[in-house]
């Protein structure tokens, strides 16, 4: 059986990269890799899919940057003429991006099955574009893999038949795992001048903390308290740092001697960041379970999240945005033990595996041929 799979921004590539690997291993199912080009930054892409051991796409849409809808459906229109050309037996997706959703969506109406990997994940605010992807894809999708327990009681809460929703861990952890050691040898440590343990890791990219002015100086104030104790090593996101130029905040930037902002880093150089860190401040999703795994604690500056595990198995944290809450968090969460945090079951680097395994009996069951 061929199986579309679809990678779209830089989220996913770290989701995709075992399952290709393990789809190798497995001569029932051909995968062919589609690459949306969501994300338009191509030295960034090249980076990670370099080292990651990625595939070169057989597919690249090219569809770029653009709003919502433009962009979800820019991704339907190139990815229907695919689907009837390729003529797969499934299509693939991961996470919660706009070309999870606008794959899925052109592949039901082509009545074509959809698995999607990440399924379940609720944060429970749609006013997260990534909240809506994720309701409308698992609705749609006859395969849901999931992470946790609790993304399974969320889909089973929204009317999905049991059958369909298969626990097998997380890909992203899969990931990790299979490239720490190559992870060690980065020297982004040593040409930072950090030292293991003695230093924060910042990553902020949504807009509801970038985009207004009042929201990025709140943290800027935290930053400013922290730094004083703790150097703090923030690869910034072009957003950002384009939000910084605009509000007109570098001199303030200037003045946190221990504040170092950098260029974004690829997957290795950053892994070995945060295998380091003593503490990490971030609004990212998969930041959240990277840490949980390496035990690094973790304040997420957000309302909420969709990775509710990571808080009852796991290391992190959620924050009130507002310089006060953020440094009293740091100053607890830099006095709190975090070695023995639990791990999730099934956060053991085998997902992917779990995952084509039972993609190959599903497509036994329906009586395709290798």
């Amino acid at each position: 059986m061929k199986l579309l799979c679809v990678v779209g921004a830089r989220p996913n590539f770290m989701k995709i990269a075992p399952i290709m690997s393990a789809l190798k291993q497995q001569p029932r199912l051909q995968g062919v890799l589609v690459h949306t080009g969501q994300h338009y930054d191509e030295n960034m892409s090249k980076a990670f899919f370099d080292d990651l051991g990625i595939p070169k796409p057989d597919v690249n849409l090219e569809v770029g940057s653009g709003s919502h809808a433009a962009q979800t459906a820019a991704v339907m229109a190139k990815f229907e003429p695919v689907i009837l050309e390729q003529r797969p037996g499934l299509v693939l997706v991961v996470g919660d991006v706009n070309s999870t959703l606008a794959c899925s969506v052109t592949a039901a109406k082509l009545d074509v099955p959809v698995a999607h990997v990440e399924a379940g994940l609720r944060s429970f605010d749609r006013r997260m574009p990534e909240e809506i992807n994720r309701i409308v894809t698992d609705s749609i999708a006859d395969l849901l893999f999931t992470t946790c327990e609790e993304a399974d009681r969320n889909l089973e809460r929204e009317g999905i038949a049991k059958d369909k929703i298969f626990l097998v861990g997380n890909v992203m952890i899969d990931t990790l795992v299979h490239h720490m050691d190559l992870a060690r040898r980065s020297a982004i440590r040593q040409q930072l001048r950090v030292s293991d343990k003695g230093y924060a890791v910042v990553t902020l990219h949504r807009p509801s903390n970038v985009d207004e002015r009042a929201a990025l100086e709140e943290l800027l104030g935290a930053f400013a308290e922290i730094e004083r104790t703790l150097p703090i090593v923030f690869p910034v996101h072009p957003r950002t740092r384009k939000r910084f130029e605009e509000f007109g905040l570098a001199g303030r930037i200037a003045q946190m001697r221990h504040l170092h902002l950098i260029d974004p880093l690829g997957y290795l150089d950053f892994l070995n960041l945060m295998m380091g860190a003593r503490l990490v401040l971030t609004d990212s999703g998969g930041i959240q379970e990277e840490t949980t795994f390496l035990h690094v604690p973790c304040l997420t500056l957000r309302e909420n999240t969709e990775r509710g595990v990571t808080i009852t198995h796991g290391t992190n944290r959620l924050v009130q945005l507002t310089a006060r809450h953020i440094v009293d968090a740091a100053t607890q969460a830099l006095a709190r033990a975090t070695d023995g945090a639990p791990v999730p079951p099934l956060w053991d680097g085998n997902a992917a595996p779990r995952i084509v395994r039972i993609l190959a009996e599903w497509a036994e069951s329906r009586g395709a041929r290798a």
